[in-house]
């Protein structure tokens, strides 16, 4: 993973952790159901922006690589593997 990509994960990462955290006292403090679930909505997209930035950064470094080294059908079946998880 390049340096700037890994940078910019560990602060999304501990933003989720954080927001976590916050959604835990929320419903220690027996907050109002919609509001909890707008926050756990805030995380999922979190999440997904994660994905997306790792995602990406695999997509200009590692595929790229394996392409160039004759590698295709394990690239091509390493993205059908997050493609089907998707899926699900």
């Amino acid at each position: 993973m390049l340096e700037n990509t890994k940078k910019d994960v560990l602060k999304r990462l501990n933003f989720v952790e954080g927001h976590l955290a916050g959604i835990r006292r929320m419903v220690d403090e027996d907050k109002y159901c919609v509001d909890v679930l707008k926050q756990t909505f805030a995380v999922r997209c979190a999440i997904q922006k994660i994905d997306a930035v790792i995602l990406n950064g695999h997509l200009r470094t590692h595929v790229i690589q394996g392409l160039q080294s004759d590698k295709n059908d394990e690239v091509l079946n390493e993205l059908m593997e997050l493609f089907n998880m998707q899926e699900r």
